[in-house]
């Protein structure tokens, strides 16, 4: 279950109600040997979250699929599971998960808990190194717009994608994408929402299609913000979201609720993508 830039909005709002004023008085890392052994958290391990301990929470921010948590003396815990990932509150050690990769105890008695189920980020470090964050660079410090930007106007997403002359996935998605916050799953839904074929290239949108994907877009956002999220995600309170897509994964041999076309799967940068052949013709028109 990846968490977006809805889902990573939501969280991040919610941590800035709790969050701010706690103080770190320990933590715990668990079973993240593997996890440090690809670059998901530090190498250093425990060495690089005690820096944290003593230090309070001063504010939550997110941008694109990245939360980041400032707490006093320029320190400060980077939160990304992109690619799936769980991230509760506990106002007790009574209601702690079984499983966790990171455990903060928070002054009051509260605690807060990571775990990564999926590709992603869980990283401790002092300001001098939060640029070098890969994801911080991505998401934070970036200048390319999320999806709901009020200075994102329909006429601006048309120009960035009239200059990219790439399919529609790597402009929507990625590091080179003309917006931040995106991953497969939104994709799928955006693209079948405004009647494109994923395989269509950016630059050969014609004005109507172009608005249609804008609108597609910020529609998905909104409505995953309005509702708390995708149906299998779960807040900071392990509540579930209530958006259901149109379209992602596991649609194969479903019917299109459209037109009644059978869902077909297709592989496409360097992953699956659901579509429906009647209402996403390949050839424009």
């Amino acid at each position: 279950m990846s968490i977006e830039m809805p889902e990573a909005t939501i969280l991040a709002r919610q941590m800035q109600t709790e969050l701010p004023g706690r103080t770190v008085i320990g933590f715990e890392l668990h079973g993240c040997e593997s996890l440090q052994r690809i670059g998901m958290v530090n190498e250093e391990g425990s060495d690089a979250f005690a820096p944290l301990v003593g230090r309070t929470v001063e504010r939550v921010m997110s941008r694109g699929n990245t939360i980041v948590v400032r707490l006093t003396d320029g320190q400060n815990l980077v939160l990304a599971p992109e690619y799936g990932g769980q991230i509760f509150y506990h106002k007790n050690a009574v209601s702690l998960p079984a499983k966790y990769h990171l455990r903060l105890d928070l002054s009051k008695g509260s605690a807060l808990t990571v775990r990564l189920t999926g590709m992603g980020s869980l990283y401790a470090t002092c300001d001098a190194g939060l640029e070098e964050h890969y994801m911080v660079r991505r998401d934070v410090v970036s200048r390319t717009p999320e999806p709901t930007d009020a200075d994102l106007t329909q006429e601006r997403f048309a120009e960035l994608l009239s200059g990219a002359a790439r399919r529609l996935k790597p402009v929507l998605v990625g590091k080179d994408a003309v917006v931040v916050g995106l991953s497969n799953a939104s994709f799928q839904d955006i693209v079948y929402r405004a009647g494109l074929h994923p395989k269509r290239r950016a630059s050969d949108l014609d004005p109507e299609e172009q608005r249609a994907l804008y609108d597609a877009m910020r529609f998905v956002v909104t409505e995953r913000l309005r509702l708390g999220g995708k149906a299998d995600f779960s807040d900071l309170y392990r509540v579930s979201g209530r958006y259901e897509p149109a379209m992602g994964p596991g649609m194969k041999k479903c019917t299109c609720s459209a037109c009644g076309s059978e869902i077909q799967k297709l592989s496409l940068g360097g992953g699956d993508v659901f579509v429906c052949p009647g209402c996403q013709r390949e050839a424009a028109g």
